[in-house]
């Protein structure tokens, strides 16, 4: 693309929004640098990598590399070699490498659902081993540490073993009788890394030694004993070879980096790769962008597309990128055989912003950046994009606006290649209007007939006249309000618009005489055209308006169709949940029973064998009738069966056909939610109102199935002896203990106590809470008050708890 497009067109300010959302300085060179593509498939590719760090940073998987200040200096200092880096520069390229790595293994893990990134990550290397050498040689505060090499570790250990005998000698030297009353302060100082003495000037010769200077007054020397010479002299060398073995760990550490030079070049490669990507997907989000579908016939299909630029940012970040005007949405479509847009309108409408995005969008999408469109929006990756926009005047060329725009179109036709989209404002202005809406006509038409996609824009009456009378033009106007003629800055189809030259003179303030000669200059064709182009302007108008209340309308029924599938959904999910609930404790309490009853039969032929026992002792013939105790098991088993029998007849009842059509009123009909069949009383839209047995649900149709034959009763089991149900499980579902629990626990426990006050027909429940602060009982209270199934809700009498209990009474 031509350097001058895209800075008529501000691509450069959306180089500089990219680079703000950068982390390293590598991404942000890149960033600035950006250049649309021509290749319809590098332009694919390039979205399709955009859109996947759009999904990963969306998922909380973050593209962040960690790069330290002056990363560039240090990538430049390992070029020089035989030099070691700092040891902070050690540090924060560790931090660096660490960082690609880490996001690179993000992307490794994730290379199924972003396998572009997967590609560019494999092709780093990681440093792990070097990062890792340089922290256990060097501490976060630069400081190369004892660890670093068992040589540095030996010197600094005599280095420390040296220091503190030579501390000891001075010290013994300070506080001795001949020596202290020599000196001017009892302390040790250190001159040039030799520990020294401080002697009064006039006691120069007192205590032998060599001086190591004096002070800025000239009262003290500062005095190396002759008794310290020998160990100062071992610090000294002990330290110089402190420093050499610093320096060869530190080159040892960088030349790690230089013998990988290649790899650590991919890597950095690797790295401003991700940096500009993970950018592009916060602008994105920024800008509430998507990637639009390309296409390879001239299209230019842009559905609510917004100028970039006066886009409001989601984050104050990228403030600086907003003009200070929210953009209003606008489609700009040029759909085969459709070639041309021509946009007309008044004066300050909008009309050369409308332009600018038509060409600014697709520089972006072409640089692999996300626009914002509305989905449904497409556009063809051109081959060459012009714009003739602004006033090119050239005082230096001796062109005036009207031959420096003449040169650039006749730039344009040479350089054209398709596909391409030409932008034209005011096309055929700045001389003659008559010759000049002629000449705009013949370009428009010239590169119409080259195949080029057009928009531009007009004030020219000829050139409105031809976009609205020719095939494969399209006319539009930008709107305004007629009874202020204030800019709505929405573009409308279907017909060419007013200048309003004279409207908005007259708004901004031009003495009424001017504006009424004005008019009166006009010939009577031109008021006769003013005044239809007002008529058309009224009826675009309200046909607009007309057009906004049907799209109002038509999100609101997608709305409610949205909410109802969900709400429909999630009642299909509360049934199959409730209906395996009920199953879980249909088997529970069968298996409860069984147990019981075993247990019960255990006891009678205990007490039996007893019995006989007794009787025996007491010479009383007695037997036990083993067939009593049989037959109380077999009684007892057969209940259950019962049971069991019902239940699979409500499994086999479920696993019945469901509905193909809506059931009518009166049609018997199996309700999986409550195990049960019923009839239908009513039907309104996706509800169906049905009579289980006096107790009226609504519930989606959908989800009931048909009626099975009722099971033919079997004859119940006779016999002597009765099971009477234990009082324990009649009890268990008349009162809820529910004292220390939270009200998320309490809530679960109510919903499953009243599953089994419904499965016992018991119809007044007892919920123990206790007093505490009231939260739990007015949450319950809540709960069972909001419950479908619940007639009434009520504090408990004084003698069955007060206010630590509620009375819950169900519905018949």
């Amino acid at each position: 693309m031509q350097p001058a497009v895209l800075t008529a067109l501000e691509f450069d300010r959306i180089r500089e929004a990219l680079a703000r959302e950068t982390l390293t300085p590598l991404g942000r060179a890149r960033a600035l640098s950006l250049e649309p593509s021509s290749d319809a498939g590098q332009v694919k590719h390039r979205l399709d990598a955009t859109s996947e760090a759009v999904a990963l940073i969306t998922t909380g998987n973050g593209l962040d590399i960690s790069a330290p200040e002056g990363l560039l200096d240090l990538l430049d200092a390992l070029q020089v070699g035989g030099q070691p880096l700092e040891p902070l520069g050690l540090i924060g390229l560790a931090d660096f490498v660490d960082s690609v790595d880490r996001v690179c293994a993000v992307i490794r893990r994730t290379r199924s659902t972003a396998p572009l990134l997967a590609v560019v990550a494999a092709s780093a290397a990681s440093f792990a081993d070097e990062a890792a050498a340089t922290r256990r040689a060097i501490a976060p505060t630069g400081d190369v540490t004892d660890n670093a090499s068992p040589a540095l570790r030996a010197i600094r250990d005599s280095l420390r073993r040296q220091r503190a005998q030579l501390r000891t000698t001075l010290e013994r030297l300070t506080r001795g009788r001949d020596t202290a009353k020599y000196l001017q302060d009892q302390i040790v100082a250190d001159r040039g890394g030799r520990y020294v003495l401080v002697v009064r000037t006039e006691h120069q010769g007192a205590i032998p030694g060599i001086v190591h200077g004096s002070s800025s007054s000239g009262a003290s020397l500062y005095l190396e004993p002759i008794a310290t010479v020998q160990t100062n002299n071992e610090i000294v060398a002990l330290a110089d070879r402190e420093k050499a073995e610093v320096y060869r760990i530190l080159l040892e550490l960088t030349d790690g980096y230089r013998a990988r030079a290649d790899e650590l070049d991919a890597t950095l490669h690797v790295a401003s790769e991700l940096d500009l990507l993970q950018a592009k997907a916060r602008l994105a989000a920024r800008m509430r962008a998507i990637a639009p579908t390309l296409s390879t016939d001239g299209r230019l299909e842009l559905r609510g597309a917004r100028h970039p630029l006066l886009v409001p940012p989601q984050s104050k970040t990228t403030s600086e990128v907003v003009l200070g005007t929210t953009a209003v949405p606008n489609d700009i479509l040029i759909c085969p055989p459709v070639r041309a847009l021509v946009i007309s309108g008044p004066n300050t409408g909008g009309k050369t912003v409308a332009l600018k995005a038509a060409g600014l969008l697709p520089l972006m999408a072409q640089a692999g950046l996300h626009i914002p469109v509305d989905p449904g929006s497409t556009l063809t990756p051109f081959a060459s994009i012009f714009a003739d926009i602004g006033d090119d005047q050239s005082i230096a060329a001796s062109l005036s606006t009207f031959s420096a725009r003449i040169a650039h179109i006749v730039e344009m036709e040479r350089a054209l290649v398709l596909p391409a989209l030409v932008l034209l404002d005011e096309v055929g202005g700045g001389t003659d209007p008559v010759e000049g809406g002629a000449l705009g006509t013949a370009v428009i038409e010239h590169f119409r007939q080259r195949g080029a996609t057009i928009v531009a824009t007009t004030h020219d009456d000829a050139l409105k006249s031809y976009a609205a009378t020719t095939e494969g033009i399209v006319a539009a106007a930008m709107g305004f309000v007629p009874e202020t003629y204030a800019p709505t800055f929405r573009l409308v189809y279907g017909a060419p618009g007013r200048s309003l030259a004279l409207e908005i003179a007259e708004r901004l303030g031009m003495p009424p005489s001017v504006i009424a000669a004005a008019r009166s200059r006009r010939s009577n064709r031109e008021s006769q055209l003013v005044a239809h182009l007002a008529r058309v302007d009224q009826e675009l108008a309200a046909l607009d308006q007309e057009r906004q209340t049907v799209a109002r309308e038509r999100q609101r029924v997608a709305d409610d169709r949205q909410a109802l599938t969900t709400r429909e959904s999630q009642v299909t999910e509360r049934e199959a949940v409730l209906r395996k609930r009920l199953n879980d404790r249909v088997n529970e309490k069968l298996r409860e029973a069984r147990a019981e009853i075993d247990r019960v039969v255990a006891q009678v032929k205990t007490k039996a064998q007893t019995l006989v026992q007794h009787a025996e002792q007491r010479g009383v013939a007695a037997t036990v009738s083993t067939g009593e105790i049989g037959q109380l098991r077999v009684q007892g088993r057969s209940a259950l069966e019962s049971l069991a029998k019902a239940g699979e007849s409500s499994e086999a009842s479920d696993a019945s056909p469901a509905l193909a059509t809506v059931p009518g009123v009166g049609d018997r009909v199996f309700v999986p939610a409550f195990s049960a069949n019923g009839v239908v009383t009513s039907v309104s839209g996706k509800l169906a109102e049905v009579d289980i047995r006096g107790k009226r649900m609504k519930v989606a149709w959908r989800g009931l199935r048909q009626a099975s034959r009722p099971a033919t009763p079997e004859p119940p089991a006779t016999g002597s002896v009765r099971t009477p149900v234990p009082s324990d499980l009649a009890s268990a579902v008349r009162e809820l203990m529910i004292i220390g629990k939270t009200v998320d626990q309490a809530t679960d426990a109510a919903e499953k106590f009243l599953d089994a006050a419904l499965l016992s027909d018991t119809r007044r429940l007892r919920v123990v809470h206790g007093h505490g602060t009231g939260r739990l009982r007015e949450a319950m209270a809540k709960f069972f008050r909001e419950h479908p199934l619940v007639a009434s809700v009520a504090p408990a009498p004084d003698n069955e708890g007060g206010a630590g209990a509620t009375i819950v009474e169900l519905k018949d």
